[in-house]
């Protein structure tokens, strides 16, 4: 550290570190790659972020910010630098939001017009969000980072009948190409190049997700990253200005690289070939169950992240460094997703109600609720396999509640798998 950056650290004495519970996902060093890293080791100190959410955050934003331009493909399908970010924790204390701010004002300080016109906040139509980056003569800027820090009001919008945020959300994760079909005043996006960074605790994601929603494709277009606080500063931090301009003078070599390349193809290099050939079965090989329907694009994921990675490198080229970076931010990623959803269970029956006990807390449900819940359509002989495999699983117990009658089973979510 530089004389500058040991003065302005904060003192010992009022940083505590929060010690990390046994059993949540760990991020490899091996993310740490390249500028992405040097950005997260220069600002983690200074904030309470956890740097899985510093990092990931930072990934997107970059991705937003070079605009659509550089990109992957897979066969003929064009793959943007969109990546999708969903930081979940256990409360609304995880400082979700304090990270993020760290990384807007550092892209800020690149590009002011960006951070001044293309960040905002609030997701609540389909229309309004093409509004924001409709085909226009003269050309529109075609970036948006939404960041929306109740994102539970966001999957609570796609829970309404007609709503048609969530094939919207789809289809600019996919290619940026908008309409709405409303007969007044109706708009067009090309290429729009929209990224959606949200936070949610734990409790709301398992609340508001639907089914619908959970299996449609729209829950494994978004990296699903578990953060926590990382640490108390009493008094706030803020990054010398010494490892703050390093930082921003790195990153404005990068977007000037990326500018002068104009429309270009990012590929692998040989090297990198061979990784991705060794990793591609574990990627494509799907999953049943909620985890498995969250976690289903994994190597377009990877590929995305892979490029971005790149482009920190000023290089069209993915090399093998630049994989093993991504598979690791990926490997967190999915190391979350169980975390969130629980364990596969290729059983929907199972993970409704799974679901619905997490959702119940301290409250429970007794038999008859669960047989209610899945509207009667389930025996008692099912739901009897179904909540015996997930008391073997250690997911769900039942207490015997006294009555003035007959005692009553009640089920509540193991402490485990609780959503609080």
């Amino acid at each position: 550290m530089t004389e500058e950056s040991n003065a302005d650290s904060p003192s010992v004495a009022s940083v505590a570190y929060v010690a990390r519970r046994v059993g949540l996902p760990t991020l490899s060093e091996t993310a740490f790659y390249g500028l992405a890293g040097d950005v997260v080791r220069g600002i983690e100190p200074y904030s309470e972020g956890d740097p899985a959410a510093l990092l990931i955050q930072f990934l997107a934003a970059v991705g937003n910010m070079i605009g659509p331009n550089l990109h992957c493909k897979v066969e003929a399908t064009r793959h943007p630098l969109i990546l999708n970010p969903v930081l979940t924790g256990e409360t609304s204390k995880g400082r979700k939001g304090t990270s993020l701010g760290h990384i807007i004002k550092l892209c800020g300080e690149v590009d002011e017009d960006w951070a001044r016109d293309r960040v905002t906040k609030g997701l609540s139509s389909a229309e309004g969000l093409i509004a924001e980056v409709r085909d226009e003569d003269p050309p529109k800027d075609r970036r948006l980072l939404v960041v929306q820090g109740e994102y539970a009001s966001v999957l609570r919008i796609m829970g309404r009948d007609g709503n048609t945020l969530s094939p919207t959300l789809r289809d600019a994760w996919d290619n940026g190409n908008l309409r709405t079909l409303v007969k007044n005043n109706p708009h067009r996006a090309t290429l729009a190049h929209i990224t959606v960074i949200g936070h949610i605790t734990r409790q709301e994601l398992l609340r508001y997700l639907s089914d619908t929603e959970a299996h449609n494709g729209f829950a494994n277009r978004l990296l699903w990253v578990y953060a926590e606080r990382s640490k108390y500063l009493p008094e706030g931090g803020s990054v010398p200005e010494g490892i703050a301009s390093a930082l921003v003078s790195s990153l404005r070599n990068v977007c000037e690289w990326a500018r002068q390349q104009g429309e270009v193809e990012i590929k692998r290099d040989e090297e990198a070939r061979r990784l991705w050939a060794m990793e591609y079965p574990r990627l494509s090989d799907g999953l049943p169950g909620l985890l498995g329907a969250a976690t289903a694009r994994a190597e377009a994921q990877v590929l995305r992240l892979s490029a971005i990675y790149a482009v920190l490198d000023c290089s069209a080229v993915v090399r093998v460094e630049h994989l093993q970076a991504a598979l690791a931010v990926w490997d967190y990623c999915f190391a979350s997703a169980r975390y969130i959803f629980g364990e596969v269970t290729g059983d929907p029956v199972a993970e409704r109600i799974l679901k619905a006990l997490r959702n119940a807390g301290e409250d429970g449900l007794t038999r008859t609720d669960i047989r209610d819940l899945l509207g009667k359509h389930e025996n008692a002989n099912r739901i009897e396999q179904v909540l015996h495999e997930l008391s073997e699983r250690g997911e769900a117990a039942y207490d015997m509640v006294r009555t003035n009658g007959r005692p009553i089973e009640v089920w509540r979510a193991t402490k485990a798998t609780k959503a609080t």
